[in-house]
């Protein structure tokens, strides 16, 4: 991994254009980095691959800088998204940057009728999403969508796409977690039966969904049932298991 720095940026990119740095990444290259002209960036915006640049006039405010050759093609993003419960805030942020981290195409919070944290800044979400695909190298930056009770998410969702619903709770009433009887296939065997396609993994709120949510949910022709295992799992720890055994069995792990 190279140790120059790597910006996501708006601006098309070609090379031998000059673009304009303002705002947060230009306090952070000449202030925080404090780097000047015939330092070297590099750069990315998800469209144009990356690049290689050459700060031309690092200012107060806004850093110019001068491109060179495409460093890397634009690489296709595994097309599956992450649905979950918003959690504490630290604990929504990790699982937004652990999201990036492994791959996602899309992250969509949902409320539920048992979400704790319903109050969702998409902005700043958006922010560390930037910073984590900068951080890992990844060539473009999963947008974050508004947060949408999760009846409206179902209400209009695309038919051709697989909802993998993690699911930790059986069917025994009045057991713990609703005793064995009912649990579903493990998302690792669930995985291998599927096929190749649209995909999106959906990961409820500490306490789990509701009945009426559960019922829901395994009633939809879309809906894959699927668990995580013999634990309870932590809500983002849940997250970062789903994705990681998608990403091996579905994604782009496998041509790694």
């Amino acid at each position: 991994m190279s140790a120059t720095p790597r910006l996501h940026v708006a601006p098309d990119l070609a090379a031998g254009a000059t673009i304009s740095i303002d705002g947060d990444q230009a306090h952070y290259l000449s202030r925080v980095m404090r780097l000047g002209a015939g330092d070297a960036v590099r750069v990315f915006n998800g469209r144009d691959g990356e690049f290689a640049a050459e700060i031309v006039e690092a200012g107060k405010s806004v850093v110019r800088i001068a491109l060179g050759g495409r460093t890397r093609e634009q690489a296709t993003t595994p097309d599956v998204w992450l649905l979950f419960a918003p959690l504490k805030k630290d604990r929504t942020d990790f699982v937004v940057e652990k999201a990036v981290e492994l791959g996602v195409a899309e992250i969509r919070p949902v409320l539920t009728e048992r979400t704790n944290a319903e109050n969702v800044r998409v902005d700043r979400l958006g922010r560390l999403a930037v910073e984590a695909a900068e951080q890992t190298e990844r060539l473009d930056v999963p947008p974050v969508r508004e947060a949408q009770r999760l009846s409206a998410v179902l209400g209009e969702w695309p038919q051709e796409r697989v909802l993998i619903f993690a699911d930790e709770a059986g069917d025994e009433t009045g057991r713990p977690w609703g005793g064995e009887v009912g649990r579903a296939k493990p998302l690792a065997d669930a995985l291998i039966e599927m096929a190749d396609g649209p995909a999106a993994i959906l990961i409820g709120p500490e306490g789990g969904f509701s009945p009426a949510e559960r019922s829901r949910l395994r009633a939809l022709p879309f809906v894959r049932t699927v668990g995580l295992g013999p634990r309870i799992l932590r809500a983002e720890t849940a997250a970062v298991a789903a994705l990681a055994l998608w990403q091996a069995a579905r994604g782009d792990w496998r041509s790694v």
